[in-house]
């Protein structure tokens, strides 16, 4: 019966263990998302430029976006954090390279709209971003559902961006627009 205590013992104590590395790759995934953010955050330049771009009516006021994305965040850390505690090993390269480029995706959007005034290059960069959500949603639906339907948020919020996208540089037709 004593071998049996110190077992059981010995199994809390991995299983304390194991749920606090777990909690490494949310960690992991925030500070890889603050600084997409911060630089992101630093790249968008709402000034003169963009003040002056012709949107359309449903366009979202500014402090939108800042709420819509700190909520697209966590529910980044939560979707890839669960998906990595759950992936096989062998899956963990795919997240890691899906995760890696969606973030550079996500992170170059913001430079090329705003710190290159191109919303034309922006519109095309924005499709490739979309399909990389579409490709994370799909290869995490295969480890978890419930990660993958998480990430359903982003896709719309990034649906949404595509549109407002497309409709400036439609309403804005110039050359300095159009890149």
């Amino acid at each position: 019966m004593c071998g049996l205590k110190s077992l059981t013992k010995y199994r809390v104590l991995f299983q304390a263990h194991l749920d606090q590395i777990m909690w490494v790759s949310y960690a992991l995934v925030a500070a890889a998302l603050m600084v997409v953010g911060g630089i992101g955050g630093w790249a968008t330049d709402t000034g003169p430029w963009y003040r002056d771009l012709k949107k359309p009516s449903w366009n979202p006021p500014d402090w939108v976006f800042p709420l819509v994305w700190t909520t697209i965040y966590l529910l980044i850390i939560y979707a890839v954090g669960s998906v990595w505690n759950a992936a096989p090993t062998e899956k963990r390269l795919t997240i890691l390279l899906l995760v890696g480029i969606n973030f550079t995706l996500n992170l170059l959007w913001s430079i090329i709209f705003f710190t290159l005034k191109n919303p034309m290059l922006a519109l095309y960069e924005v499709a490739l971003l979309w399909l990389s959500i579409a490709a994370l949603i799909v290869y995490f639906a295969g480890i978890s559902v419930i990660s993958a339907l998480i990430l359903l948020p982003y896709l719309i919020w990034v649906s949404v961006a595509a549109l407002l996208n497309y409709k400036i540089v439609t309403l804005n037709n110039d050359a300095a627009v159009v890149g």
